[in-house]
This record gives C-alpha cells, sequence and structure tokens, in this order.
C-alpha cells in the first residue's frame, strides 16, 4: 500500500541519481530485478557518504532494505539521499526511491527504501578518521 505521501517526489529535494532500467535488467516478466535496483541504491548512497568523508568509502552494512513496489522497464527512477549518522570512520545514508511510471500521464510512486552504512577508507582500504567538517 501506498501511502499519500509517497506518490509525489520529495519537495525541493535534488535525487543523487536518475536512471531508467532497460531490458536487460528485468526479467521476462518486465519487472526489473531486486538486485540491480539494489546496486543503484548502494551507488545512489555512495555520494553523499563519499562527499562527507572527502575521498573513498566502502559498504559495510545494508542495515535495511524494503521494496515497496515493483520497477517496469521504461520507468524513470530518482534515488534521493540523505546521510543520517555519522561516527568516527562510519556514515550512515537513507536512500528513497521513487519511479515516474507512465511517461504521458505521470504517476509516482516510492518503490524501495534502505539504509546503508559506509566506512571512509584509506589508500590500503584500512578505515579512516572522517575529516572534520569544514566551516
Amino acid at each position: 500500500m501506498t501511502d499519500q505521501k509517497d506518490n509525489k517526489l520529495p519537495h525541493g529535494a535534488v535525487p543523487q541519481l536518475r536512471v531508467m532500467p532497460m531490458p536487460a535488467d528485468a526479467n521476462i516478466h518486465g519487472d526489473v530485478f531486486g538486485g540491480w535496483i539494489m546496486a543503484q541504491v548502494d551507488i545512489a548512497g555512495s555520494l553523499p557518504a563519499t562527499r562527507r568523508a572527502n575521498g573513498r568509502v566502502a559498504t559495510i552494512a545494508v542495515n535495511s532494505f524494503l521494496f515497496k513496489q515493483p520497477v517496469f522497464v521504461g520507468d524513470l527512477l530518482s534515488f534521493y539521499a540523505d546521510i543520517v549518522k555519522v561516527g568516527n570512520t562510519s556514515i550512515t545514508v537513507n536512500v528513497e526511491v521513487y519511479a515516474e511510471r507512465n511517461r504521458l500521464q505521470t504517476e509516482i510512486v516510492k518503490v524501495t527504501e534502505a539504509t546503508l552504512t559506509y566506512v571512509a577508507t584509506d589508500s590500503d582500504r584500512k578505515p579512516r578518521q572522517l575529516p572534520p567538517l569544514a566551516n
């Protein structure tokens, strides 16, 4: 069931990523593979984490992942990602995914929500302290 607030894009927010799944990303029924969506969510979540870390990050946990609605070939997906927690070396990001369906008569539905944790890493791929926030 879709909440009323889930039927429009987040007001004033800029998506981290926008992509349209292609036939190679779907099964024979036209439903996009969950693994493909998970990979896109990981990319979208890594973008604010990389900016906050001022460098390389690695995914260390998928804390939650909920597929709320199916995704179809031709949907325009918008991935919104926000940092929700910062530790000494880790950054937790919430990602919400919305699909714009029916290109001529737009319907918007929230299709996925996830929370992932990234760790800042050095050139040897070892955890490193996050830099202080710039003023």
